[in-house]
């Protein structure tokens, strides 16, 4: 009798159970709460510039940090080598050419992107996100360009590059105006000496931890343009003079602390683990600036350049029990990929317009066996077609262009010489095997060579070709401050 009551007791207990895994089972699950995004595009920054990536001289552990707790891709690549146009490519989605924005506008510029465009910021706070910038704009300085008319709540920064400024090198020929802090649409202070650019990342830091404790009840983009390291350098006092990389590691010391501390404060509202966290760059560095430039991490040229050295930029993606950490991928990626992948993950609407970009979330989510970008093309200058890519294989057309190769660069925030008008020859490279593009197998590959030109037929078409001076079908206008 005792066992057989025994076994009564412990088939009861087994039913109470199951039951209970049942009824957890099948009780109605809480949402998922949308994830909070915040967007660090850091200046001029090159790939070889974070400690992750072998640099000496300074250290990046927050930035590292986030590498460990989340995917570093190295393939991933800025859709054009310059400011204005890298910004308008992260923003909407397409090849800025597509959005008539090319190179980096100058104060005196009435021109920027189209309000037409619809960008992150505007695809997100239509499905309810607060949206904040707080850095770097560079895209139109005219109020109608400003990030509160592009879909941001908040607004506080550089209208343009710093360099943009009386001190400039140049500026007996530019006469650039003064630069201005912007707040919202109106101008608030003058950055009148590199004391007061000092002040630069600690201001954007704090402007940005401000946002994240205003906003933590609610899904908010933050949007965080460095404007450092693009020179000219400055460091505040807590950082001023303690790397040993100069004033070049003093400043990539602070921007690793900037977003140690918008992590930290992540972290305090209780939010760290359902926010998205992308890092990455405009473009490569600015190399003949030389010990106040960073590096291209082995790879050919710089900033201005359509080499992998001018559009391989760091990236790093993080998001607590999505994003695999500590993972590499090397599948090719391009800023342009940013918004569709956003919209996918929070279900936001993308814009009416067609786009470039390509969703990568499956191959975010750790599906290394999808491959969603097969090709990326090189636009420059103003709409010249430099390179078309397919996988590994690069065909680069000749065209004039920036070298800073057999020059000495410049020292103490001077610039060397980078002639603008070098030839570069045709050339095809297998970046597999040759990742610094120094071996030219054009002559050995006439079958590949035949295939990346219909790639480039097709981009002539769409978008056209100064190189060939051809014009293309789909390009839309860039925006214009002056009536006619």
């Amino acid at each position: 009798m005792l066992i057989v009551k025994k076994i009564r007791v412990a088939l009861l207990s087994c039913f109470v159970l199951g039951l209970a895994i049942f009824m957890v089972a099948m009780a109605p699950k809480p949402a998922s709460k949308t994830p909070n995004i915040v967007l660090f595009f850091i200046d001029d920054m090159g790939y070889g510039d974070l400690s992750v990536t072998g640099a000496l001289g300074y250290k990046t552990p927050n930035i590292d940090k986030l590498a460990a707790e989340g995917t570093r891709f190295t393939n991933f690549m800025a859709a054009q080598a310059v400011c204005s146009a890298s910004r308008a490519a992260l923003l909407t989605g397409c090849y800025p050419n597509r959005v008539g924005v090319f190179g980096a506008f100058g104060p005196k510029e009435r021109v920027g992107l189209n309000p037409k465009e619809e960008t992150i910021a505007e695809v997100l706070k239509a499905n309810g996100y607060a949206t904040g910038i707080f850095g770097k704009w560079h895209l139109g300085s005219d109020s109608i360009f400003l990030p509160l008319q592009q879909g941001f709540d908040e607004y506080y920064g550089v209208p343009y590059s710093h360099d943009m400024w009386p001190l400039h090198p140049w500026q007996e020929k530019a006469q650039y105006p003064p630069l201005f802090w912007i707040e919202g649409n109106k101008q608030v202070k003058e950055i009148k000496n590199l004391d007061d650019a000092s002040f630069i990342t600690p201001s954007v830091t704090e402007r940005a931890v401000s946002f994240i404790k205003k906003n933590k009840k609610k899904p908010f983009f933050l949007y965080v343009p460095e404007p450092m390291p693009h020179v000219p350098l400055a460091a505040s006092a807590n950082f001023k003079g303690k790397s040993e990389r100069g004033i070049f590691g003093d400043v990539i010391s602070e921007l690793d602390w900037s977003v140690g501390q918008i992590m930290k404060e992540l972290k305090t509202q209780g939010l760290d683990d359902n926010t998205i966290v992308i890092f990455t760059s405009d473009n490569g560095p600015w190399l003949n600036y030389g010990d106040h430039a960073g590096s291209a991490g082995g790879f050919r040229e710089g900033k201005g350049t359509s080499y992998e050295g001018g559009q391989r930029v760091p990236a790093i993606i993080r998001w607590p029990g999505v994003v695999p950490a500590g993972r590499v991928s090397n599948k090719l990626l391009s800023n342009i990929d940013i918004l569709p992948t956003l919209a996918k993950l929070t279900g936001s609407k993308l814009p009416k317009e067609k786009i470039d970009g390509i969703e990568f979330v499956d191959l975010l989510k750790g599906d290394d066996t999808k491959t969603p970008r097969e090709n990326l093309l090189y636009y420059y200058r103003k709409n010249s077609l430099e390179a078309v890519r397919k996988h590994d294989w690069k065909l680069v057309f000749a065209h004039p262009g920036r070298t800073y190769e057999g020059s000495l660069p410049g020292k103490n925030g001077q610039p060397g010489p980078a002639p603008e008008n070098h030839e570069i020859p045709l050339a095809l490279y297998n970046l597999a095997r040759d990742p610094g593009e120094r071996y030219n197998v054009y002559d050995q590959n006439p079958e590949i060579v035949a295939e990346l030109e219909k790639i480039a037929e097709a981009a002539r078409e769409d978008l056209g070709d100064d190189i060939q001076k051809r014009t293309g079908k789909n390009n839309r206008p860039l925006g214009s401050a002056v009536k006619n």
